[in-house]
């Protein structure tokens, strides 16, 4: 087949330019779509992922460089595998197992750089002045926490709290069955609790 030309993956398009607009086409459409050439159609489910896709990698790899390079290699991944997506599947557990499996194999086989502050745009702007020390304490304790998770249900964690993936896509990302996914679960919340006390008490319980 003859070969397609790679979108900029970390330059977001200007969705007022895209031929298909974005909300009116769902994913799997646009992946049929990008099979037969329309590079239009994948420059918008990169719009479309890209900031979900660049909050997972960051959590996955703890620098925003390493997170960039991780969202870039995902995509082209996907673009190259295009061909062997199955129709009638859902895009997003597809691509993010990609993403996530790679940054797993990341975390584990190279030194990675030092951890910066987390980014603004992943950090929620909706919390109050007046606890925000006390916010930045608990940030801090639960980073610590959360590191001494074996490393996939850290990763199940941190999908599941704090990206907002169910148990199910979860499952799906990580080729895993929906009750494995909800024991590690059970157990990370059961370690967090203990080493957090009341922090995670008044975050878990309330």
């Amino acid at each position: 087949t003859e070969a397609r030309p790679a979108p900029v993956m970390l330059s977001v398009p200007d969705e007022r330019e895209q031929a298909v607009p974005a909300v009116e086409v769902d994913d799997s459409e646009l992946v049929e779509r990008v099979r037969a050439g329309d590079v239009d159609a994948y420059d918008i489910l990169v719009t479309r992922h890209m900031k979900r896709a660049y909050s997972v990698a960051y959590r996955l790899l703890g620098q925003r460089e390493d997170a960039e390079d991780l969202v870039q290699d995902a995509f082209l991944t996907a673009l190259e595998k295009i061909d062997t997506f199955k129709k009638g599947r859902n895009f997003s557990p597809w691509f993010y197992r990609i993403l996530v499996n790679r940054g797993l194999n990341s975390r584990k086989s190279r030194s990675l750089r030092r951890m910066d502050a987390l980014p603004p745009e992943i950090v929620d702007v909706s919390r109050s002045p007046l606890r925000e020390t006390e916010r930045a304490e608990l940030r801090e304790k639960l980073n610590a926490s959360l590191a001494t998770l074996p490393p996939r249900q850290k990763s199940i964690v941190e999908l599941f709290e704090l990206e907002g993936f169910s148990s199910l896509e979860i499952a799906e990302v990580l080729g895993l069955s929906d009750g494995t996914v909800r024991w590690h679960l059970h157990q990370a919340r059961a370690k967090l609790r203990e080493a957090l006390g009341p922090f995670v008490r008044r975050n878990y319980e309330t």
